[in-house]
């Protein structure tokens, strides 16, 4: 194939993945309110699959009233509630979703939970963060040998998401325990074997937003998520080693044949769109 139709077909897939990003809830939702504040949303009825006005542990009421004159989900926990207070109720719902078989992939990891002015309020099981359409963050690292060509993971084929499909050398969410860079840094080691310490001109390239349905909780679910994502080169000599079981192997790819295999859809959503901002388109 030649570059004039490479480059035609990455623009075709790419102005469609941008779209893919970009999209509405498949199904009316109203606004999940903890302590006053909103934090999510959840589809209408979602929640009634649970009880309507059940008691969580009887430690948490669960009601649909109205927030700002409009129909939400409250999820009640008193006003100005410190942030451990918050993060009990939340994983308290979490649990009952669960047993309800109405979460995501169960992680044991706790993600952070803003407001709408970006203050964490809480945490949350990453299990439910889509079906409660909690926003996120991610972290992704474009990582480059010194010949210019861009090293890529294929995920393990028992990944929750996306098995099998190709990802940059590193992608992984930020958890509640994280800053950015310590995310970026943890993250490099467990899916690559790198230290950042190592890599060479590493800088913040930018960042990719997601607003779209999650098949999460029987296609109810709603991503929200911030992706930032690095790029560094990785020292001649130097190889990626997985050390967490979740890649099955590395490759290296010049750049004319990681645009075909992105146009091919062989790489995920989110490495396609962060590649493309590498690539400045």
């Amino acid at each position: 194939m030649n570059t004039g139709v490479q480059n035609s077909a990455f623009d075709h897939w790419l102005a469609g993945a941008r779209a893919s990003a970009q999209l509405p809830p498949a199904q009316p939702r109203q606004p999940l309110v903890v302590g006053g504040q909103v934090v999510g949303s959840v589809a209408d009825g979602f929640l009634s699959q649970i009880g309507l006005h059940r008691l969580l542990n009887k430690r948490y009421k669960l009601s649909n009233g109205e927030h700002s004159g409009a129909p939400a989900w409250h999820l009640d926990v008193p006003a100005e509630a410190p942030v451990d207070a918050i993060t009990d109720a939340l994983n308290t719902l979490a649990e009952a979703l669960r047993e309800a078989g109405l979460c995501g992939p169960w992680r044991n990891e706790q993600l952070a939970v803003t407001n709408p002015q970006g203050d964490v309020v809480g945490t949350v099981e990453r299990g439910a963060v889509r079906v409660l359409g909690i926003a996120t963050s991610a972290v992704h690292l474009v990582g480059l040998a010194p010949d210019g060509r861009m090293w890529v993971q294929k995920r393990s084929m028992t990944k929750p998401n996306n098995p099998g499909l190709w990802d940059t050398l590193m992608g992984g969410m930020v958890s509640a325990a994280d800053s950015l860079p310590q995310a970026l840094a943890r993250e490099t080691w467990e899916e690559a074997g790198l230290h950042v310490e190592a890599l060479q001109g590493l800088r913040h390239g930018g960042h990719v937003d997601f607003s779209r349905p999650s098949r999460e909780g029987g296609g109810a679910g709603y991503m929200r998520e911030r992706i930032d994502w690095f790029c560094a080169q990785v020292p001649g000599g130097m190889e990626p080693s997985n050390q967490d079981g979740e890649v099955e192997r590395f490759d290296l790819l010049p750049l004319d044949g990681l645009r075909a295999q992105v146009a091919q859809g062989l790489f995920t959503l989110e490495a396609g769109l962060v590649i493309a901002g590498y690539l400045g388109q």
